[in-house]
């Protein structure tokens, strides 16, 4: 048996129930993993409320490290005793658990257990944003909103690394002076200020070449008016609620724009593509171009109470829990 938390049934955090599940022996293709540290994610709270409907019931999370503890026949990824980490593989959850033995990721030396939950799903995502659906360019700028968050923080680092200007919002003046400490040039309170006027005075006048937002609805068309002519918004989440575009003539009025809504899921399909990004990730991390953060930890039977500080905004850097 192994402790897990459930979704019963969709809703709000307090349908995340801890119980007492069997863990079968691992199945061709697949590998066993006694879990040391769980990352936390928006896309959790998005599949426990039902905007990413799982079929129910499900063991919640998507992102964790851990250790190999058995495989199954056919395995060649990884042997007994390995350390690895996944991202992307619903039912994180878990003290131990099967996972596709495909989907993990070794953990390097220099990388501890908690950094790699921490940091595998969010660095991901900032690198299929930064490298594949607009690859930055040294001298370009760029906007990330919510940058004090865990992606936020991971990203913005990474951009000024490859040369770029960044510029961050976060939510109030204490998160904008750790989006300050975490790679960008410029920041602001997109509560008391008016986000897109500022990026056209940081950008005098001309814009930014790309946004990324995982925010929403709540920056959606702000979002289009920093953009340059012929620019890129990336929409990569709903923090604040779903966007929609009811007329696409909006982006030929703001200057015959791009829109994306690009997920992982697409991007790391190819075991080889998966490992690519990880192996950038973690390269950046040992070189010290990505320092990550840490900011809360809670126990696994305490997911409902990480999940509301986590759609409270009350968190920044990134959120894991341990078994």
């Amino acid at each position: 048996m192994t402790r897990v938390v459930v979704v019963n049934a969709h809703g709000g955090p307090d349908v995340l129930s801890v119980e007492d599940w069997t863990v079968d022996a691992p199945g061709p293709g697949q590998a066993r993993v006694r879990q040391t540290a769980i990352g936390l994610n928006f896309i959790d709270t998005y599949q426990r409320s039902g905007l990413y409907p799982l079929p129910l019931p499900f063991v919640a999370g998507n992102e964790a490290a851990g250790v190999v503890t058995a495989i199954g026949e056919g395995v060649t990824e990884v042997s007994v005793g390995d350390r690895v980490c996944y991202q992307g593989t619903p039912g994180a959850y878990a003290d131990e658990r099967l996972v596709p033995a495909a989907k993990l990721v070794p953990i390097p030396e220099g990388v501890d257990d908690k950094t790699a939950a921490a940091v595998l799903l969010k660095g991901l995502t900032a690198y299929y944003l930064l490298f594949k659906t607009w690859p930055v360019q040294k001298g370009e700028t760029i906007l990330w909103h919510a940058a004090a968050g865990g992606t936020g923080q991971i990203a913005t680092q990474w951009a000024r690394a490859l040369g770029a200007t960044v510029i961050g919002t976060a939510g109030g003046q204490e998160k904008v002076q750790i989006a300050l400490d975490h790679g960008c040039h410029h920041a602001i309170d997109y509560k008391a200020e008016d986000f897109p006027a500022l990026v056209k005075e940081f950008t005098g006048g001309r814009g930014v070449d790309v946004v990324y937002d995982g925010v929403g609805k709540a920056t959606f068309e702000g979002s289009l008016d920093c953009l340059r002519p012929r620019g890129l918004l990336a929409s990569f989440g709903n923090a604040s609620g779903v966007v929609s575009v009811p007329d696409l003539g909006i982006l030929a009025r703001k200057g015959s724009l791009f829109v994306t809504r690009p997920t992982g899921t697409h991007y790391f399909a190819r075991r080889e593509d998966l490992l690519e990004g990880a192996k950038a990730l973690f390269d950046a991390i040992l070189a010290g171009a990505i320092k990550v953060e840490v900011g809360r930890t809670f126990a696994l039977a305490d997911a409902a109470d990480a999940h509301r500080a986590l759609e409270g905004r009350e968190t920044t850097g990134s959120v894991v829990l341990l078994p």
